[in-house]
């Protein structure tokens, strides 16, 4: 699904935080955007794997630009029970919630708050039918 002009309220996921900056089309994204603790713990691994300088600089620069630009929803006991749905959906559509955990736990998040998921990568998430999932487009695609 397209995002929807106008929608009030919406979580980005990690690669639409990334992306961010190369986005073509901001009228895809929320007007208001928040992210999940989620994100912020995925992007908080970052710097800690870089390879190099630039890309620990570069990922620290993510990290704090997320912190400062994005209220962070908490993953709560509401998102640890919407996340057994999430994991159930996934599991009969084939899919093993292990191998994308942050992607399972961020969809959690996003059913239990009530808002919708925006992504640049939505096979990320395919198989959660509870999930109000809008596609973003992705600026190398």
């Amino acid at each position: 699904m397209k995002g929807s002009v106008g929608q009030s309220r919406g979580m980005l996921d990690t690669s639409t935080v990334i992306l961010l900056g190369r986005l073509a089309d901001p009228d895809e994204l929320p007007i208001e955007s928040v992210i999940s603790a989620i994100t912020l713990a995925e992007l908080s691994v970052g710097p800690h794997v870089a390879r190099t300088d630039a890309e620990r600089s570069a990922r620290q620069q993510h990290l704090q630009q997320a912190e400062a630009d994005f209220e962070v929803l908490p993953f709560d006991a509401e998102s640890a029970r919407a996340f057994g749905g999430v994991a159930a959906a996934l599991r009969t559509s084939g899919r093993k919630p292990v191998g994308r955990a942050y992607d399972a736990l961020i969809a959690a998040s996003a059913v239990a708050h009530g808002v919708p998921l925006y992504t640049c990568n939505p096979g990320d998430f395919s198989g959660i039918p509870q999930l109000d999932l809008r596609e973003v487009t992705h600026p190398d695609h």
